[in-house]
């Protein structure tokens, strides 16, 4: 198991893409209260935050931890996603580099990354390719 900390990221002001009054429960606020009650992996802490900027793109959340690649996906259903968030974090959680292999990604992993962010110390033989 991975020995760095990893935090799962979640958008509490998403929207969904919705007119949702602001007194309102949102939807990523939701999805960060499924996912609090759910039990996380070991190693990977739950944090809120006020907004990841893909506002019409569903539930929208964020892995990262250490010197490792940070991943950002959208369009996550907040009450039927929340195991497949969780298996993500754990595998993201047990890589060095961030980089989980494509063929053991869940699929939602697979086809909603909205970007990756290279790690701030990446080795510089990594920047020129």
């Amino acid at each position: 198991m991975a020995n760095h900390p990893t935090e799962l990221l979640v958008c509490v002001k998403c929207r969904q893409g919705q007119e949702i009054p602001d007194d309102e429960r949102r939807p990523g606020q939701k999805l960060y209260d499924e996912l609090a009650i759910a039990g996380l992996p070991e190693g990977v802490t739950l944090r809120a935050v006020d907004c990841l900027q893909n506002c019409d793109h569903g539930c929208t959340v964020a892995l990262r931890g250490g010197d490792r690649w940070t991943y950002i996906y959208g369009n996550i259903a907040e009450a039927s996603q929340t195991d497949v968030l969780l298996e993500g974090a754990a595998l993201y959680h047990d890589t060095t580099d961030g980089l989980i292999p494509w063929r053991t990604r869940p699929e939602h992993f697979k086809r909603n990354c909205v970007a990756r962010i290279p790690p701030l110390n990446m080795p510089q033989e990594a920047t020129n390719d």
